[in-house]
């Protein structure tokens, strides 16, 4: 068997689940996430994780893989993901990886930029400081960066400082010269990106977000709460958690927690965007519609 990987990307609420289910079943395969917080048990619902019925359709890899108070990296996940890659292909399966983080997949495929080593001093220094501040200074130094960053991601953000400082370089610049055109791959991989037009897009996110609350996210997050999982856990600041866990503490009113999750999901799509869109190995369609399935089976069957 052909040992390829077809890699879907896009931003949140592009379709990119239904695409890997369907493709999954065409051509019998199995997927592996790609998701930073859909590793985390007992977060389903605001990350859109696949449940039960999905599951039984197409056998999903790298999803509730650690507890909400544990650490997760990248390098945690090429190690998970390259386990479960080998499996499936072991048993005759082609593997599609699907995920908007950028970073897993762009480890996965290419290795871990390594950086220089931290500095526990520097580290202990920066994270004194007031997260808007670090994030205002990141934009001034390391825009490239910044914008593909959440202005509440305190680790990612003492990082690309961190980076900056030791270096004097922005790590935008280490990046660029860690890219697609200059190191081995580490797998052979056609890349899918799902891009709706905007509108179309935000209405989704919008929708999607309804239904989550619908569907219970609010009880999701108090059961966390219960379990003792709340800020400043970086898992309780996904996007969805963190603001009902606002609600919750009674500093926002649960209709306004609604409109900042959409506002905050739609902000995250366009970092998601900004990530994948300077690769030109990423072939974009607007939808799971218009991506040729069958294309795309031929090329996992090494025709």
């Amino acid at each position: 068997m052909s040992q390829k990987l077809v890699v879907i990307v896009g931003p949140t609420g592009a379709g990119k689940t239904r695409l890997s289910l369907e493709l999954a079943e065409r051509v019998g395969g199995e997927v592996v996430s790609a998701d930073s917080q859909q590793v985390y048990i007992g977060m389903d619902i605001g990350t859109g994780k696949v449940g039960a019925a999905e599951r039984a359709r197409v056998p999903h890899h790298v999803l509730d893989v650690v507890r909400p108070d544990e650490e997760m990296t990248a390098a945690r996940f090429i190690e998970l993901a390259d386990a479960a890659i080998r499996d499936v292909w072991a048993r005759g399966k082609h593997a599609i990886v699907c995920g908007g983080t950028g970073l897993y997949v762009r480890a996965l495929l290419l290795g871990l930029f390594e950086g220089p080593p931290a500095s526990p001093e520097l580290r202990a220094e920066l994270v004194k400081q007031e997260l808007g501040a670090l994030y205002d200074e990141l934009a001034r130094v390391d825009p490239a960066i910044a914008a593909k960053i959440d202005r509440h991601d305190q680790k990612r953000i003492v990082r690309a400082l961190e980076v900056f400082r030791l270096t004097g370089e922005p790590m935008s610049a280490h990046q660029a010269r860690h890219d697609h055109r200059t190191l081995p791959k580490r797998y052979e991989a056609r890349l899918v990106g799902l891009a709706p037009e905007r509108d179309a897009l935000y209405a989704a996110i919008d929708a999607r977000v309804d239904q989550m609350i619908a569907d219970g996210l609010e009880r999701e997050v108090a059961a966390l709460r219960e379990a003792g999982y709340q800020p400043p856990l970086r898992s309780q600041q996904a996007i969805g958690y963190a603001e009902l866990h606002e609600v919750a503490d009674g500093t926002v009113e649960r209709a306004r927690a609604i409109e900042l999750i959409k506002r905050n999901s739609r902000h995250y799509a366009r970092r998601q965007l900004s990530w994948y869109r300077p690769d030109p190995s990423i072939s974009w369609h607007a939808g799971p519609a218009a991506v040729d399935q069958d294309e795309l089976g031929r090329y996992l069957a090494g025709r």
